[in-house]
């Protein structure tokens, strides 16, 4: 194991260019503000609405019980797609709204965080599909996508062999292709939480709600503790959004006791291996009829999964089980070769809930839509979605809130139709270009940033990899890797805590930098990373 850093004095350098907030003065801004919304919950769809809603002139807050995006929009399949299965049930116009919102995401408005992808979908001897319907499927759906991404075809056992190593080829009679895009979840979160504060959204991780504020029977507010450091405060808004994900109900139940339950949660599981080989595509299998196991080459591991099952628990214990690893191994080996399965090479294990609208049938077949509900007290919920429409869905939710009979958010801000139709996200930037800027800014790669980091930086921060590049340059030990086998470097972890509202070695390791998932966070490593954070002013 190697020892990052000796100096203390180092570890606690603040940036450049100042710091957030203390989370007092944020405390301070919300207790004594009145807002036109607070959002309640950090996932993607209430940093999204955030987001509009801010750029469209309202004064927001947005809090969260957690970290931002610390869980299920932080435990997905990392995908934005446009959803090949949704094709099998006739759903041609979704897909192509779909596609429309991932390729806006991947080109104007997070190119700097959305990667294209390749995907393979094998045909076996006795599948639920023949080759020539999923070739016509694969051409219908990157005809969807007005093919941007190539035209998807049919491809041989042996080419797809020469991508995918570890491809089990036994009976393998086709290989179907075509074109998405991949991400990394929690970072693309944490820049869609960066846009809401920088238009104007006052922002609050580890704040929970502890009861609602009623005015005249309606909910004007709600009561909060800081978890951090057990300060109460409150916030006023003429206007609550729910946006609590799997919690949407219990909150629901805050501002009225007898609200029926509006959704039904599906858990799903995913596994994260080491690779034994490189992977050029990712590997979408048929399970059945309607389901797909995704083999994802992702931050130089592979990602599995994912399950699909109902889930009847408290949202806060959902866990990868025993059952979940079996089935997802079994269902991988449908077709990847045995050694790249070996249980050995399972790095890093983790489940999210997905909220579908509640009724009948099951979950696998379920349609992925917004639920959105008005409780007795005016609060209005709003739970579903997938990732890839997430900016979609910020608009329509904030579109519902403008409509509102009674106009509760006012007539003054700007419509969200009149709103830039892709904003970009900050840092915005060529990834290749600031790769490059990184590297030949420092002259030879032992004097500077090593070229595997200086991609990681540009992939995941953009431009503002910049600053943390400058961080290096003033305290060279900033510039030492967090652990010898992953990119990531000690400059990151003193700008999530100052820039990316850090408080846990969690929050670092598991959601501003990939050390957990790469199963990585050593003890030492999380000592180090809380003496860091301790270090705030």
């Amino acid at each position: 194991m190697n020892t990052p850093l000796s100096g203390a004095p180092a570890l606690g350098t603040h940036l450049a260019g100042g710091s957030l907030p203390s989370r007092a003065e944020i405390r301070e801004q919300m207790d004594r503000a009145a807002f036109d919304l607070l959002v309640i919950g950090g996932g993607i769809l209430g940093i999204s609405t955030a987001w509009h809603a801010s750029q469209s002139g309202l004064r927001v807050a947005l809090v969260d019980s957690g970290d931002f995006a610390g869980a299920t929009s932080s435990a997905s399949s990392k995908l934005l797609h446009g959803g090949l299965r949704y094709l099998q049930t006739g759903a041609v116009r979704l897909v192509a709204e779909n596609h429309f919102e991932r390729r806006a995401v991947a080109q104007q408005v997070a190119p700097h965080l959305a990667n294209p992808l390749t995907f393979y979908l094998p045909v076996y001897r006795g599948g639920p599909h023949g080759a020539a319907k999923l070739g016509a499927g694969v051409f219908a759906y990157s005809a969807l996508s007005a093919f941007g991404d190539g035209v998807g075809h049919v491809i041989s056992p042996e080419k797809a062999r020469r991508a995918v190593p570890e491809l089990r080829t036994e009976n393998l009679r086709a290989v179907a292709v075509y074109g998405d895009d991949q991400m990394n979840d929690a970072r693309m979160a944490l820049m869609t939480v960066r846009a809401a504060a920088e238009s104007g959204a006052a922002v609050l991780n580890y704040a929970e709600v502890t009861g609602l504020r009623f005015t005249a029977g309606r909910v004007t507010g709600a009561d909060l503790k800081d978890r951090t450091d057990g300060t109460e405060f409150g916030v006023n808004a003429r206007l609550v959004l729910n946006a609590t994900g799997p919690w949407v109900d219990h909150l629901r139940a805050m501002e009225d006791p007898n609200a029926a339950p509006s959704i039904r949660l599906s858990k799903g599981a995913h596994l994260v291996l080491r690779r034994t080989a490189p992977w050029r595509a990712a590997l979408a299998t048929p399970i059945d009829k309607y389901r797909i196991t995704f083999a994802l080459p992702w931050e130089d591991m592979l990602v599995l999964g994912t399950t699909d099952e109902e889930y009847e628990g408290d949202p806060a214990d959902v866990s990868v089980t025993e059952k979940d690893i079996r089935q997802i191994l079994d269902e991988a080996s449908l077709s990847v070769r045995d050694q790249q399965l070996s249980r050995d090479l399972i790095a890093y294990s983790y489940a999210g809930l997905r909220v579908l609208p509640g009724g009948p049938g099951g979950t696998a077949t379920a349609k992925r839509e917004t639920v959105v509900t008005e409780g007795r007290g005016g609060m209005l919920s709003v739970a579903g979605g997938k990732w890839t429409t997430f900016r979609h869905i910020g608009r329509t939710v904030l579109n519902k809130l403008e409509t509102l009979p009674g106009h509760p958010l006012g007539r003054d801000a700007e419509p969200v139709s009149q709103l830039p139709k892709k904003m970009p996200l900050p840092g915005i930037a060529n990834p290749h270009a600031v790769a490059h800027r990184l590297l030949i800014d420092r002259g030879a790669p032992e004097s500077g940033i090593a070229p595997d980091t200086a991609r990681h930086l540009a992939t995941h921060y953009g431009s503002l990899a910049f600053d943390i590049a400058r961080l290096t340059y003033e305290r060279p030990e900033l510039g030492e890797r967090i652990h010898p086998d992953a990119p990531e470097i000690w400059a990151q972890v003193v700008y999530a805590r100052d820039r990316e509202w850090a408080q846990t070695a969690e929050d670092v390791l598991r959601r501003r930098t990939t050390l957990t998932i790469r199963g990585l966070d050593t003890d030492e490593i999380k000592a180090k990373v809380e003496e860091v954070l301790a270090r705030r002013d």
